[in-house]
């Protein structure tokens, strides 16, 4: 499902735009730092669903480009039976980030999606993206065409949001198999919300607009089915005609509201109420599988550009930042085991390859360290089942944390840029990496400090319920 929420540069403190969210899937999540990588000519990926996905298709090839972008991003293992690694988004060396948001289509589109439907998915979008794109338009329209060469392989309708330090596009792909897309472009001015996606009405009379993007047959496919009357010449409401018709959701009217509020203050919408957007239990719990808020500004190099992560949902983990220019993540925030699609019928054992899929996929290396999301899952329900007692205590305390690291976080960047402009690159990498990587491990060490203490007060205080009904504060979606 997932949460997606773009705040435009002039409703922020700083003055720069930013982009938050989470996603929504089960499985297994881990964070990654892609680097930029060069492809021989002629070279293809292999992009789409296969027969065993949920809405099924076929598997095809399209080619590749000559290097793809370094970026970061969240990966994980099994969306309805979607090919893995799937990912919803991150942010690229040239600053832009992408959110991937579900977004239902009308039930007779979903009906019409063919059962060999190709071309790319919805992580297939969100990937090649962060690997292509060097503007937020950019990314519109390579999604645009795609989708024109290629096709789109779809599980019912979804939605991107696509931004860049100045302006942002949601984007939603409807199912059906027809190459139906439509965009809209958010400003500095915009406050946006998808949880769904949804674009609603859309000035097809207006030839001058360009705040919309759709493909030359948007308007006559709704005639030609009876959903549109052209002859009226009425709005064309987009989410009415093709999507849900439900416009905006609750949760999405309550957070645009409440950020639209902060806005309005003097000081207007800080780090922290990002921070605090996607970690407000009202919409976040145990299916948020990590939160990001990334601050889309204009660093005066690449590599000092930053993505603030929780490796679960942010209610039980602080934020702690990323920078582009890190070598590597540290083992514990990589792939493990837990919650990995298929590894339960798998093994750390060689004397099982060759007897068909029994060899687990994770390095034993990085199966040996402990998985930061497995322990941020472990604190979550402990939270949650005294929800009135602890929630409040530890949230104060990732509220602390964060002031902190957002205070040394600014001392790091302004060090690892002094370094580069001094001709020293490889010593600003390794500045970042130690510090990333130090931050991300204490972010891991207090979780499981916490941890413990809950456990022991549970114990006493309350004991463990064996009720089958998990508790957790009141939430809107």
């Amino acid at each position: 499902m997932s949460y997606g929420l773009y705040v435009g540069r002039n409703r922020t403190a700083d003055g720069i735009a930013y982009l938050a969210g989470y996603g929504d899937e089960p499985s297994s999540h881990w964070l990654e730092i892609v680097p930029r990588r060069r492809h021989p000519d002629g070279a293809t990926l292999r992009v789409g669903v296969t027969p065993e996905a949920d809405m099924p298709g076929r598997l095809s090839d399209i080619p590749q480009v000559g290097e793809t972008a370094r970026h970061i991003r969240v990966s994980y293992s099994y969306y309805k039976g979607v090919p893995a690694p799937l990912t919803n988004g991150g942010l690229n060396e040239y600053g832009v980030a992408v959110r991937d948001i579900w977004s239902s289509s009308r039930p007779e589109l979903v009906a019409m999606t063919p059962p060999d439907q190709t071309g790319p998915n919805y992580s297939d979008l969100a990937r090649l993206v962060l690997e292509r794109a060097r503007t937020a338009r950019e990314g519109v329209d390579l999604i645009a065409g795609l989708i024109a060469r290629h096709g789109y392989s779809d599980y019912g309708g979804n939605s991107h949001i696509v931004a860049d330090a100045d302006e942002a596009w949601v984007v939603i792909e409807f199912a059906g198999g027809h190459g139906l897309w439509v965009a809209e472009r958010l400003g500095a001015d915009s406050i946006r919300a998808s949880r769904p996606g949804y674009v609603g009405e859309v000035p097809i009379h207006d030839p001058v607009q360009d705040d919309f993007l759709y493909p030359p047959h948007f308007v006559d496919f709704a005639v030609e089915q009876g959903w549109y009357d052209a002859g009226q010449g009425g709005p064309f409401d987009a989410n009415a005609i093709y999507g849900d018709g439900k416009g905006r959701w609750a949760g999405v009217q309550w957070i645009e509201a409440e950020m639209a509020a902060r806005a309005a203050r003097s000081q207007k919408i800080g780090m922290p109420d990002m921070l605090w957007a996607v970690r407000t239990p009202t919409l976040t719990g145990d299916t948020a599988g990590y939160g990001q808020v990334v601050p889309l500004g204009k660093p005066a190099h690449d590599a000092l550009r930053v993505l603030w992560h929780t490796q679960a949902g942010a209610v039980a983990a602080p934020f702690v930042p990323v920078f582009m220019g890190m070598i590597e993540v540290p083992e514990e925030y990589r792939q493990h085991r837990y919650l990995t699609s298929g590894e339960a019928s798998r093994f750390l054992d060689m004397r099982h390859a060759g007897r068909g899929d029994t060899v687990s996929m994770v390095p034993q290396g990085v199966e040996s360290t402990r998985s930061a999301s497995q322990a941020c899952k472990r604190l979550l329900n402990l939270v949650f089942q005294h929800h009135e007692v602890f929630l409040p205590e530890v949230t104060a305390l990732w509220e602390g944390v964060e002031d902190q690291l957002l205070a040394s976080h600014r001392r790091i960047e302004r060090s690892a840029r002094i370094l580069i402009e001094a001709g020293e690159a490889g010593l600003a990498a390794d500045l970042l990496t130690y510090y990333g990587t130090t931050e991300l491990r204490r972010a891991l060490d207090l979780v499981e400090q916490v941890t413990q203490g809950l456990e022991i007060r549970t114990r006493f205080l309350f004991g463990f319920s064996v009720d089958p009904i998990p508790r957790c504060p009141p939430q809107i979606w």
